[in-house]
């Protein structure tokens, strides 16, 4: 499995230096760069082929990050979703059904995806977070140019501290009804049966009224997962793949995805009627009635994946995602997706007008002369690199090749040299060198330290205890970091002088970044079995502050040089069904500001993706 399949979303360590210069990567007028590491696809193409596969050709004439077509039930024009306006910025558009006379019909800052018209042509239903964030069902009338939020009413939102997406909408063969999948009503859950920091998804199928009346819930079942509905062409049943929640999880997972088993069920509308159209193994998704007789519908991952048919007609081995049959049934249309790293400092989507955003590989941290630091590990072999931040005088200070460490699990992003943190002089960078993540319990992490160009470094912690995360405090003479393991776990404070240890904290603590002016300490907190906050700390124990509160998962916590808090959090839930994404962890995340005392809280991504690792280079001092 390539390493880059093993992309892993953990934040970036806190920016100590209190200048941070930008220099030619920042447009005038600007306060700076914004640069932030996303778990998405780098690029995604349309194709348009005969429905047995032949005659496969690239789509649109002028490609630029295209996924989610939908055809118009007359057949005489395409929608599907583009970044062309950016990276991470998802619009929709409209085309002929040979690819040209491509324009846009639904933009702005927000998500807008998986769009579909209304049988009649006259109205257009999509997804979007626009108007809160959430994700909603909206219905623009293409006559008046008025948008209805079908989906954000009392009457259907559910309880908002839980999930309470709405994705995926199908239009009734009559135009009078929307079907959608759903996760309102249910609780927030970890994978793993529940013991996992990410979330898996529990999704009902329902139907409203065009006018947004209406509104049931038409199939559930408990524990179960039930996406993409498509209604019957004679409008009596819909459609959908059923999945088990915690198969949701191994759905976007590259280690899982050949084994996850779903499979084809339709019901009834109006009895509840259901029939499981297909048996045995297989991921199947994307189901659609081309026929009363026949659905056709996709294969992800494994050695069958592709598409497929319930009427027995050959198969098409394939590697693509989101196929959508045109309504004749004779040609389908689906992207393919490529998943290679996004270069240093690659140009994203700025969500605000102020900051310039750019791509980063993982743990970035500023010295206070202005070189960056990051593990390189989605362009590399997680060794700690060092650079201007323009990309240019890179180094590589500490190489993780001989050190131990298991090439296999290097090559996976499951060992290396994690979350370097520079010293307040600039002349040390300590980090944590070991396995990571799940494999943390067969393996050691040992928390070390590199000079600045590489030639001494030397182990801080005996290898007892897996330790790791470190971040500096203002005066450079203590180390906090975390430990973990059956006898202890929790955060440490390492004096550099006499190499003593003591305990700051012993519950399930993670991530520790020492505030710009010393005074506090940020960390992630698991306060129950599913959830995690963040938290702030006196070095001496005192005052323990929690700044977060929300159901779903808030961490990966970091401090902007003038002393505001970044972090990551899935609060605003899923953007599109989890079992629909490829080689994420939390495609649910999005990236928060707050001030040091958690007040101010305002999102500063809205993507599809998985965004995660914020850190502040201004042009200036703050």
């Amino acid at each position: 499995m390539n390493r880059r399949e093993f992309l892993f979303a953990l934040p970036a360590a806190a920016l100590l230096g209190r200048q941070a210069i930008a220099g030619a990567l920042v447009p005038t007028g600007k306060k700076g760069v914004m640069l932030m590491n996303r778990i998405g696809p780098s690029a995604s193409a349309l194709f348009i082929a005969n429905a047995d596969g032949t005659g496969e050709r690239q789509f649109l004439q002028t490609s630029s990050f295209d996924y989610h077509a939908s055809w118009a039930p007359d057949g005489r024009s395409v929608l599907f979703t583009s970044e062309r306006n950016g990276d991470g910025q998802s619009d929709i558009f409209r085309c002929r059904p040979d690819g040209t006379g491509i324009q846009p019909w639904v933009t702005g800052a927000s998500v807008d995806d998986a769009a579909v018209l209304s049988p009649d042509g006259t109205r257009l239903a999509f997804v979007s977070t626009r108007d809160g964030y959430l994700a909603n069902v909206w219905v623009l009338n293409l006559k008046t140019g008025r948008m209805l939020n079908l989906t954000g009413g009392k009457s259907t939102q559910g309880d908002l501290n839980g999930p309470h997406g709405f994705f995926r909408p199908s239009w009734s063969p009559d135009g009078k009804w929307l079907a959608f999948s759903s996760d309102r009503n249910t609780p927030w859950r970890g994978h793993d049966q529940g013991r996992g920091w990410e979330h898996t998804q529990e999704l009902s199928i329902y139907v409203i009224r065009a006018d947004g009346e209406g509104f049931r819930r038409v199939a559930s079942k408990p524990e179960y997962c039930l996406g993409s509905p498509k209604w019957s062409p004679d409008g009596r049943r819909i459609v959908f793949y059923e999945i088990t929640t915690e198969g949701t999880w191994g759905a976007h997972r590259p280690e899982w995805i050949g084994r996850v088993e779903s499979q084809i069920v339709s019901i009834d509308v109006a009895t509840g009627e259901r029939v499981e159209h297909t048996t045995g193994p297989g991921f199947k998704l994307f189901p659609q009635f081309l026929s009363t007789q026949e659905i056709g519908y996709h294969i992800k991952g494994g050695p069958e994946e592709g598409l497929a048919y319930t009427s027995g007609r050959p198969a098409v081995k394939r590697a693509l995602r989101s196929p959508n049959w045109s309504p004749d049934g004779t040609t389908v249309i689906y992207e393919k997706v490529i998943f290679t790293a996004r270069p240093q400092n690659k140009v994203l989507y700025s969500w605000d007008k102020d900051w310039d955003y750019r791509h980063t590989d993982v743990f970035p941290i500023l010295s206070r002369d202005g070189t960056l630091a990051i593990t390189e590990k989605q362009l590399g072999n997680s060794s700690i690199v060092i650079m201007n931040p323009d990309g240019s005088n890179r180094r590589v200070v500490f190489d993780v090749e001989g050190k131990g460490l298991d090439p296999e699990l290097v090559r996976k992003g499951l060992a290396g040299a994690f979350q370097p943190a520079w010293s307040p002089d600039g002349q040390w960078i300590a980090f944590g060198i070991g396995t990571w993540f799940q494999e943390r319990r067969h393996g050691k992490a040992t928390l070390m330290r590199v000079r600045r160009d590489g030639t001494f470094w030397e182990p801080l912690t005996d290898g007892t205890a897996h330790s790791g995360f470190p971040s500096y405090s203002a005066d450079g003479k203590q180390i906090v970091f975390r430990v973990w393991g059956e006898d202890q776990k929790g955060l440490r404070i390492l004096n550099l002088e006499d190499r003593s240890i003591r305990v700051l904290t012993n519950e399930y603590d993670n991530l520790p970044g020492w505030s710009p002016d010393g005074r506090r300490i940020v960390f992630t907190r698991k306060v129950d079995a599913v959830n995690f906050d963040i938290f702030t700390i006196r070095p001496d124990g005192t005052d323990l502050r929690q700044l977060t509160t929300h159901g779903a998962n808030d961490g990966h916590a970091v401090w902007t040089a003038d002393g505001r808090i970044m972090w990551s959090s899935g609060r605003y839930g899923f953007r599109d069904e989890a079992a629909l994404y490829d080689n994420t962890f939390q495609p649910y995340g999005q990236i928060f500001i707050m001030n040091a005392d958690g007040s101010g809280k305002r999102i500063i991504t809205d993507s599809l993706w998985e965004d995660s690792m914020p850190l502040y280079l201004p042009t200036r001092a703050p």
